[in-house]
């Protein structure tokens, strides 16, 4: 609608100073002409706009000149509660509510307060969805499954150092590792993955991520940051996603899992999944008869799963004498070895100390 892009003109006026015609003209989507008119509009309307031709030209606000933003909708208050990536807000069509509100907030804030305002959206990204695998693979998040504890390094520490464009020297905890290693990063942000947060930093030129509950500990050099140009964090983010999304599992497992625990597996190891589970009552995939292998039968379900390394396994131990690994035979003496372990633990009498 014209009057919501005249108010957009006006905001982005506010919050930019002068503004060359082709610039506003490509944020509203429309052609340098009708920003033009839109100007004499506003300046028909008692908005003290004008409009410099020339190199160095293009439209601006008197000086001193403000307006106050009230009227916020409904789907631009909803759209600035959705703290998350640009794809959640595309899949409800919040897209333009978004960029809308947020230039009312801006225009809104104390000019001391914008710059920083801005840098947070370049630093901080929230992605809601979880790990999704291809249909003919599976992943797992990155190193390795969530921890369940706090960060090992507090946030506060890595939220602070994206913001300082510094170099960061991290001791990091690799999963399946016992001793941290130490690299010297170049941090673009942090984004929050499904609840996990990750640390997004170049190493020697090279994106990698690295879980924030896997930092041991985290030092500011004094080494200035070394970022490729031209690269914000949100395509870093988006590099290294389909990097870990595409990877192809190394390791396919069939187990059977009793009928009860079935559901509880299926949320917890959907990741996981190559396939619907395969019941004894000819629901899943069958074997295309509308009968199952039998291994379903008794109370048991199958299901059919991929893992990015062998000792990912173990992390079936979970569900106790109500999973049972079929194959590999190399899946299966890893389980038993991990039970085995686990029985040595507890064998003792009393606990240590």
């Amino acid at each position: 609608m014209k009057s919501a892009r005249l108010l957009s003109i006006v905001l982005l006026l506010q919050t930019r100073g002068r503004v060359p015609a082709a610039e506003l003209a490509e944020r509203l989507e429309v052609s340098a002409r009708t920003v033009y008119r839109d100007v004499e509009a506003l300046s028909a309307a008692g908005v003290p706009v004008y409009a410099e031709r020339g190199r160095h030209g293009g439209i601006a606000l008197l000086p001193g000149f403000r307006t106050d933003v009230t009227g916020m909708t409904t789907d631009e208050a909803r759209a600035l509660f959705i703290l998350a990536a640009q794809g959640a807000h595309s899949a409800l069509g919040l897209d333009d509510a978004l960029r809308s509100a947020l230039r009312k907030v801006m225009a809104a804030l104390p000019a001391p307060h914008r710059p920083a305002a801005e840098l947070t959206g370049r630093r901080i990204l929230v992605d809601p969805d979880k790990w999704t695998p291809r249909p003919s693979s599976a992943t797992a998040a990155p190193d390795g499954a969530p921890s369940g504890h706090g960060p090992a390094e507090d946030l506060d520490v890595l939220h602070s150092a994206v913001f300082t464009d510094l170099r960061l020297r991290i001791r990091y905890r690799h999963s399946g590792e016992t001793r941290p290693r130490t690299y010297t990063v170049d941090p673009y942000g942090l984004v929050a993955k499904a609840g996990t947060w990750y640390l997004v930093a170049d190493r020697r030129g090279r994106p990698q991520l690295f879980r924030a509950d896997r930092v041991v500990s985290a030092t500011l050099t004094e080494v200035p940051v070394r970022r490729r140009a031209g690269v914000e964090l949100a395509a870093v983010w988006q590099q290294l996603r389909r990097q870990v999304e595409d990877r192809p599992a190394e390791v396919r497992v069939t187990a059977r899992i009793r009928r009860e625990r079935l559901d509880l597996a299926v949320r917890i190891l959907g990741g996981a999944l190559t396939g619907p589970p395969r019941t004894g009552n000819g629901e899943g995939a069958g074997d295309g008869d509308g009968t199952s292998d039998g291994s379903g039968d008794g109370g048991w379900a199958t299901l059919d799963l991929a893992f990015p390394v062998l000792p990912a396994v173990r992390q079936l131990l979970q569900f106790g004498d109500s999973l049972e690994v079929l194959a590999p035979p190399a899946a299966r003496r890893v389980m038993a070895e991990a039970a085995a372990a686990l029985t040595a633990v507890y064998a003792a009498d009393t606990p240590p100390g």
